[in-house]
């Protein structure tokens, strides 16, 4: 806990926003810090709640609560509310590896989980957090440290994202030798190409690339494994294999005009744009761009919202986000959604408010559904909805059914698909005969071992699209069962 009156004395106060007029016309991050003496105070509102619901991550019917990596909040609240800020950063380190990542990305369920949170703002968690890790940079109290010894043993990492470089750091402190492929030509995964820079600049995600690479850990970036170097060529030359490769198999809509110039996935959008930003400032034209023309998204999840941002980046004439759910209601409904479920209310995300402020208002549409996409020479003009209500099937779940005579034609020039994922892509499990569970993602329950002896699974591809965090949960679990299984003990946590 901070101080023990704190969260009677101080009133929430979370990271501020750049004003949105001044980050349109730029790529940088749209939040900044706070000063170091407000977030003491924010600390102090910790209080003694007797049992922290707030860092250990559980899964309730609405979605995750409190912190899937288990952090200890109440402690490095308490260390930063005294000033002892690099003792803070060692108790942060000690479940994350990666606290300037879900210190920008994360959406905090361990601040739904907080009991300040029952009849009050909650505490500012994931400012604190990410307080806390930045402060440690700017200080140099965050270095390399390779591991003393090393094991002989040796462990390939498939995929670079979150699940992945947590796996290998992890791996790498228990001394195994760690070599992480990656098929595109920078290390990150979702971090480096699927989240844009505005939420997370990619000098963050470099910076801690270099320091694993510091600490002895091996990167190969264009090298996709079933095609540059085969999945059973790993198993020979390694002494066991961690498939971390996301769930990258984008959710389709197989409507009439599908196939018309204009209508794309969402990470073909975004990864398009960031690397070449990264490449060239945008001075390449390798990417799809929104300028100019009317944007319609399809999908009201993070993904949506980097569209939406994307979009009015590039000077789109306008964009708007269509979601096939009903409007959230806009305060919490505290008997249908009680603390500490993740709270069910509609959110205003970065893409939105700056929506507005272009275009005078939300770009969200609720309760719609894509019929047709109409195109004039192979190339998209508009699409064709239908408002739909969402009624119980025979079996108990709710559908959406159309509502006769909402029919709209919208005009649009980009349709960008952010539907979600499905799993992870094919090659690897063919060539391993992998077991998939039935959402086609590597079935690899116990232990994160899969069907195939040596090879292991975490991370989306193993539990299926989900968070930053839960990713790293992921990664951390697997190396823990990898070293045990190779040197039949461990002292990872």
């Amino acid at each position: 806990m901070g101080k023990p009156t704190g969260f009677l004395e101080y009133k929430r106060v979370s990271n501020p926003t750049r004003p949105v007029g001044e980050r349109l016309k730029d790529w940088n991050e749209v939040y900044v810090l706070r000063d170091k003496e407000t977030c003491e105070t924010q600390g102090a509102r910790c209080m003694d709640c007797g049992v922290p619901f707030c860092h250990r991550g559980e899964l309730l019917p609405t979605g995750a609560t409190g912190c899937p990596v288990y952090n200890l909040i109440p402690e490095w609240n308490d260390l930063i509310y005294k000033g002892r800020w690099k003792e803070a950063l060692e108790r942060l380190h000690h479940t994350n590896n990666f606290p300037e990542f879900t210190g920008r990305v994360c959406p905090a369920p361990c601040e739904a989980g907080c009991v300040l949170g029952i009849n009050e703002p909650a505490v500012t968690i994931h400012d604190n957090e990410r307080t806390i890790i930045d402060n440690g940079f700017k200080k140099g109290w965050v270095f390399p440290e390779p591991p003393e010894s090393r094991t002989g043993k040796t462990v390939a990492v498939v995929g670079s994202g979150p699940a992945g470089l947590a796996c290998a750091a992890q791996l790498n402190k228990a001394g195994h030798t760690v070599t992480v492929f990656e098929r595109d030509d920078r290390i990150g995964g979702l971090l480096m190409y699927g989240i844009p820079n505005m939420k997370l600049e990619k000098a963050v995600v470099q910076r801690r690339v270099d320091l694993l690479a510091a600490e002895g850990i091996v990167f190969k970036t264009n090298t996709e494994i079933g095609k540059d170097i085969s999945s059973k060529k790993l198993l020979k030359d390694f002494n066991a294999v961690v498939l971390a490769t996301g769930a990258t198999k984008p959710r389709d809509l197989q409507v009439e005009g599908r196939e018309l110039e204009g209508v794309h996935f969402a990470m073909e959008f975004l990864a398009a744009n960031t690397k070449s930003l990264l490449d060239s400032k945008l001075e390449d034209g390798n990417y799809i761009s929104a300028k100019d023309k009317h944007v319609i998204v399809i999908g009201g999840g993070d993904t949506g919202t980097d569209c939406v941002g994307t979009s009015l980046r590039h000077g789109c004439k306008n964009v708007t986000q269509l979601e096939i759910l009903s409007k959230p209601p806009k305060e919490r409904n505290n008997e249908a959604n009680p603390w500490p479920e993740w709270p069910g209310n509609q959110k205003i995300d970065y893409g939105q408010n700056e929506a507005i402020y272009v275009q005078g208002k939300d770009p969200r549409v609720y309760s719609v559904m894509t019929t047709k996409f109409e195109g004039e020479e192979g190339k998209l003009k508009a699409i064709h909805t239908v408002e739909v209500e969402w009624v119980k099937n025979e079996n108990g779940g709710m559908m959406p059914k159309a509502i006769p005579g909402t029919e709209k034609r919208i005009k649009a020039d980009l349709v960008l698909l952010a539907m979600g994922f499905l799993g992870p892509e094919d090659t690897i499990a063919e060539e391993l005969e992998l077991d998939l569970d039935r959402r086609s993602n590597f079935k690899a329950e116990s232990q994160y071992k899969t069907s195939m002896k040596r090879v292991f699974a975490a991370g989306d591809a193993r539990r299926g699209q989900s968070l930053v965090v839960w990713a790293i949960n992921e990664g951390r679990a697997a190396a823990r069962e990898v070293d045990l299984y190779l040197m039949g003990d461990t002292v990872l946590p």
